[in-house]
């Protein structure tokens, strides 16, 4: 096991008061074997922590006992409490990970990396690096729940413990606490967890804001404290009579989740009324609904307000009916009815009636936090970078969801806000690609259409559709948008090798020569040269614009190694690269000159963006002439398809109407406006810039006869950069 373990032995004498009162604490549900392993769990970890300390002067091993404590409160395991006492030696201590293994076992030390972030891995800034490290933990957490419930304990007691950090280093903490981590607390149903992490977050985020409501919640509790005993006594009276065994609590509401109720309802704090609330505690679902009609007996609910998550449990598991009251004094109650088990569940989530070797038959609420895992998996398996993964995480977690049914009756719970295309998602990636549009409660709805509860939601597809770039701007769920943006990536790595080899067919015949002439053996080297697996990856790069066709041209058909500097060769005018305008992602077009279909053109290779078309006129030709190299001979293809924007400068007379009379004359020639300015205004005239969309010349040609048999318009003119 290496000296290093060897030298870890305590020294005598007796245990800090922190770690007696753990092992006591653990005593009550974990065999005494167990209880050995965590003290010599505390052994080695104080041993490698040795002469650490943290920002408060504190040894540093107060903090690992301290998380080991939050997690014994929820009852976990003996694995998952030794594995908190030693969370951060990988990270920050000589330990080993072989050493932790020999000493502890292997899910231990799985556990133990779970949690250890990448830093020492070398990553541009602390972004990605922070992300990586998340994306590390989602896999970990996929493998083992316990991963995230120490990762949760480890942020809970910093987030108590944030007040020695650095103004700027406690609102970057914050500030991910309220957006990942609170969040993922509620998410697997840990509303214990999430009520502080929120609180703790928003008052470190937003001390003066949070100190404001807090009081306001004192002078409440103290004006109104009979009120509340009196709506306690009058709902345990009347269960008592209704023969319901109960027991109620009340509670007010946390200064974190009354701020959000003044965001969401844009009020002041002197108008949110609804900030206590009773909960109900019975013994059986049959006596939830009996409690909520004794309620309803006795003050009169709110409309609408009314929400049965017990029939319909919540995604992480919740279950509860809640109802809101109008009591004493007019003020809204919120009431939550639930049952012991439901409360527990509540409280705990995942780690409720923990057991974590269930083979898939663990608690409903463990079996639902692993199939959201799963996906959050299946999600990064597809998505390139980690920040992009990180963001359609913080997508996912929304705090609310709105539950749907199938055709066949099945619920699918979705996030609030989320579209018909997000359902089409959820039921599968493959009827998201193919929707064409919905019926929601039988009647024909848009793919962007926003879903509400109870709705019966089915998705018309048909073979021939695909995912268009525009679904990414109302879709709600990081499943349908990682979808989307790989389907669009793979048709852009198509186009780009389809482009690609039409480039370099080019460049090649231009010397003489041919792909099909090219040695095995020499384009074989020549790929690995440049660190390319295949010959698709160096077409695609190819038509992006990071390599130049001519140079690989060059290089391929003679014996000299890759270079970047190799002299590049003008194409001939005549060789010429047909574009049909459905080259998705490898070419554009450039916004100072705004060619269309019909004009001469000329291609400039811009690095990472493919070929950039212009107008052979356009006003920055001259400079794209010094590096002829990038310049790529095209024309038009016979069958051009789509919309090209391109715009028109109109001298009007300056009077009411004229603007809705020039777009009624561009609307009458079948085109569309993007965009509209005026750039020059007096009394007399005013010069109006559109932008428009227009299939050809001769569209355009069109356009502008309509526009000048306007009354109002003195001149009008294509505008070319």
């Amino acid at each position: 096991m290496g000296a290093l373990l060897n030298a870890m032995m305590p020294s005598s004498g007796g245990l800090p008061d922190d770690v007696r009162s753990l092992l006591k604490r653990l005593k009550r549900y974990l065999r005494r074997d167990q209880l050995h392993r965590i003290r010599r769990a505390y052994e080695v970890g104080a041993a490698a922590h040795e002469g650490q300390t943290r920002k408060s002067g504190e040894p540093y091993i107060t903090h690992p006992v301290a998380v080991a404590h939050i997690l014994a409160e929820i009852g976990l395991d003996g694995e998952a409490i030794v594995a908190a006492i030693l969370h951060d030696t990988l990270e920050d201590t000589p330990l080993s990970r072989e050493e932790i293994e020999s000493e502890f076992g292997r899910d231990v030390v799985e556990l133990v990396d779970g949690v250890t972030k990448l830093d020492k891995v070398n990553f541009r800034d602390r972004q990605e690096a922070t992300a990586e490290s998340f994306r590390k933990m989602v896999m970990a957490m996929a493998r083992d729940l316990r991963v995230i419930l120490i990762k949760l304990a480890d942020r809970l007691h910093n987030m108590r413990t944030l007040g020695s950090m650095a103004p700027e280093s406690r609102r970057r903490i914050a500030r991910e606490t309220l957006e990942i981590y609170a969040p993922i607390a509620q998410r697997l149903g840990m509303n214990r967890f999430k009520a502080e992490l929120q609180d703790l977050g928003f008052s470190a985020l937003y001390p003066m804001r949070h100190r404001v409501i807090a009081e306001h919640i004192r002078q409440l509790q103290g004006n109104r404290k009979q009120a509340i005993e009196r709506i306690e006594e009058a709902v345990s009276r009347r269960l008592k009579q209704e023969g319901i065994r109960h027991r109620v609590v009340s509670r007010v509401k946390s200064p974190y989740s009354i701020y959000q109720k003044m965001l969401k309802d844009r009020k002041p704090l002197s108008q949110v009324m609804d900030v206590y609330g009773v909960r109900v505690i019975t013994d059986t679902s049959m006596h939830c609904y009996q409690a909520l009609g004794a309620v309803h007996g006795l003050y009169k609910p709110v409309d609408g307000r009314f929400r049965d998550f017990v029939a319909i449990p919540k995604a992480n598991g919740y279950q509860s009916l809640h109802t809101v009251l109008i009591g004493p004094f007019d003020a809204p109650i919120e009431i939550q009815i639930r049952t012991e088990d439901m409360n527990v569940v509540a409280e705990r989530g995942v780690a409720a009636h923990w057991s974590y070797k269930t083979n898939g038959t663990g608690s409903n609420a463990q079996n639902r936090a692993r199939d959201w895992l799963s996906g959050l998996v299946e999600a990064q398996a597809r998505t390139g970078s980690s920040i992009e993964f990180v963001e359609n995480v913080k997508v996912d977690l929304f705090p609310d969801e709105v539950y749907v049914f199938t055709p066949r009756g099945d619920i699918l719970s979705l996030p609030r806000g989320a579209t018909a295309l997000d359902f089409a998602y959820a039921v599968h990636t493959s009827v998201g690609d193919h929707a064409v549009t919905a019926r929601v409660d039988r009647k024909l709805a848009a793919l962007r259409r926003r879903l509400d509860n109870g709705q019966t939601v089915e998705i018309v597809t048909a073979p021939s559709a695909q995912p268009h770039p525009g679904w990414l701007e109302f879709v709600a769920t990081s499943r349908a948008r990682t979808a989307i943006r790989n389907h669009l990536k793979r048709l852009q790595h198509e186009d780009a090798v389809e482009l690609g080899h039409r480039m370099l067919d080019r460049a090649l015949s231009a010397r003489g020569g041919s792909i099909e002439l090219v040695p095995g053996p020499r384009l074989e080297q020549y790929l690995a040269d440049l660190r390319f697996k295949r010959l698709e990856d160096l077409l695609s790069d190819i038509a992006l614009g990071n390599r130049v066709a001519e140079q690989v041209a060059a290089q391929l058909l003679s014996d000299a190694p890759p270079a970047e500097d190799a002299v590049a060769h003008p194409v001939a005018v005549g060789e010429r690269i047909l574009i049909t305008g459905r080259e998705r992602g490898v070419v554009s077009f450039g916004q100072c000159c705004h060619p269309v279909p019909g004009d001469d053109i000329i291609g400039y290779l811009s690095a990472g963006k493919g070929v950039v078309v212009h107008q052979t006129v356009c006003r920055n030709m001259p400079e794209y002439r010094k590096a002829p190299e990038r310049l790529v001979a095209i024309a038009w293809d016979r069958h051009v398809e789509g919309d090209f924007r391109v715009q028109l400068r109109i001298v009007v007379m300056n009077k009411p109407g004229v603007l809705a009379g020039v777009a009624a004359a561009i609307a009458a020639a079948g085109s569309n406006i993007a965009h509209v300015e005026y750039t020059e205004r007096d009394l007399e005239a005013a010069v109006l810039l559109f932008t428009i969309e227009v299939r050809d010349r001769r569209h355009l040609a069109a356009v502008i006869r309509s526009v000048r048999h306007t009354e109002v318009v003195h001149s009008v003119q294509r505008a070319i950069g």
